[in-house]
């Protein structure tokens, strides 16, 4: 059976894509550490359509053992994932020397190994059925280091070159890749993220039109999207401007310095 596996479900950009994906009758795995957001969601979606299979799992992603589970499951089940969506994620506004260490870590192993883990995974399948679209979400903090929040711009940046690299590898297959890069977005990652200042300085889009973006997109086998026009604008001037000066403007997006 095809399903549509989503992580980082029960909230935020995972959340509105699985509405999507509803919508459009693709059943649904919704993996998230928040099972009773999990159980909201599942509820929501099953009023929009009740004519497909929508399981919940809870797993913690930084753990490489429920990463295995997660796989294991779908195995178990016999499912195909034709569409795979890696939204899981967290991030945290701190210095570098003030922010504990197996945080960092932590976030290291949700937004960059969890996120590979399932890729690879995946695509085997896909690749031998020679079907598949994979949407691997990143961030326009991808392409500019970020004091204040360094580790959390490295990690979007992995995600980023990762992508990009295995898009091309793909290119002569129907599978396909997709770096969704949006900048800041409404959904529970500001208030974990302790980021008030830069939602302040930015406005953030709502994840519905992130989602609703990065869909059409992978829809149409696109390797890269940058969600917005002044987001693509700023990745095109950082490309043209001294390294230091975008380290420094980028700082200043983080925090009062």
């Amino acid at each position: 059976m095809n399903i549509t596996l989503i992580t980082g479900a029960a909230n935020g950009l995972g959340e509105s894509f699985a509405k999507l994906y509803a919508k459009d009758g693709e059943n649904l795995l919704l993996v998230d550490i928040d099972e009773s957001n999990l159980l909201r969601v599942k509820k929501e979606l099953e009023t929009i359509n009740q004519n497909i299979i929508i399981e919940t799992l809870v797993a913690d992603l930084t753990d490489v053992n429920e990463l295995k589970k997660v796989y294991q499951y779908t195995l178990d089940k016999q499912f195909f994932v034709n569409n795979l969506v890696n939204c899981a994620g967290f991030g945290e506004q701190e210095d570098f020397l003030k922010m504990n260490v197996f945080k960092q870590i932590a976030m290291t192993n949700l937004n960059c190994n969890a996120l590979l883990y399932f890729t690879r995974v995946f695509l085997d399948k896909m690749v031998d059925k020679d079907e598949g679209h994979i949407i691997n979400v990143a961030s326009i903090a991808g392409f500019l280091p970020g004091p204040y929040m360094c580790t959390y711009h490295a990690t979007k940046g992995y995600v980023l070159l990762l992508g990009e690299a295995i898009s091309y590898e793909l290119r002569k297959s129907n599978v396909k890749l997709l770096t969704l890069c949006p900048g800041p977005f409404m959904s529970q990652f500001v208030k974990k993220a302790h980021n008030d200042y830069t939602f302040s300085k930015i406005k953030p889009v709502s994840s519905d039109k992130v989602a609703k973006f990065g869909y059409e997109k992978s829809k149409k086998g696109k390797s890269l999207a940058i969600v917005g026009f002044k987001n693509r604008l700023t990745i095109f001037a950082a490309k043209l401007s001294p390294r230091k000066f975008v380290t420094f403007s980028s700082a200043r997006t983080m925090k009062k310095v």
